[in-house]
């Protein structure tokens, strides 16, 4: 695989993951992003906080500065001081706007590069699956607050329950193609 294949993937990938993080966020009303288990735990709006904060420093000068920024204030991204939907979905974009454009300044003439990440080299592959790997883990968890904060209210961003039969039924009556398996996810069609 190239880097221009590789890329096209992961930026897939990664839409389809905010596009999880959207659609629990789309769910709920605006109260509710704020809202908390325990003192312990985080909010939605306190998770997003995070992901910003984490897509500002590893992404920001991506190929030339290392992916812990020294302006980055980790421990306040877990403070609960976002008051607004709004202020929350600025945070949100901005991170993501962050990620793409560093994406988008990858090339196969700079795929080889190495990056640092607190020091420690990783290969731009590496770099990418690990951001990928800790933002799915992080929009896991919004999109199972999402659930439990909706309740009956949910609208499955899968296969509903009990629909997998029917799911498959349909998906294998088209021939084998080749296809990223996000291309319909995005678009609101289930495919996991």
């Amino acid at each position: 695989m190239n880097a221009t294949d590789y890329l096209e993937g992961i930026i897939k990938q990664f839409k389809y993951y905010k596009s999880l993080g959207e659609k629990t966020i789309a769910q709920l009303p605006e109260e509710k992003l704020f809202w908390q288990y325990n003192d312990d735990s985080n909010s939605i709006a306190i998770i997003i906080k995070h992901l910003w904060g984490n897509m500002k420093s590893r992404w920001t000068d991506f190929l030339t500065s290392d992916g812990e920024k020294e302006w980055r204030e980790r421990d306040a991204e877990f403070e609960d001081d976002i008051t607004t939907k709004q202020e929350l979905l600025s945070k949100w974009n901005d991170g993501w706007q962050c990620l793409f454009k560093a994406l988008e300044s990858i090339n196969e003439s700079n795929f080889m590069q190495p990056i640092y990440i607190r020091n420690i080299e990783h290969s731009i592959v590496e770099a990418i699956n690990r951001q990928l790997a800790h933002y799915s883990y992080h929009i896991g968890q919004i999109v199972f607050l999402g659930k439990m904060i909706a309740g009956s209210n949910w609208k499955s961003l899968s296969i509903p329950k009990g629909q997998s039969i029917a799911y498959n039924k349909e998906r294998f009556s088209s021939p084998k193609h080749k296809a990223h398996y996000t291309d319909k996810l995005i678009d609101d069609t289930p495919d996991s």
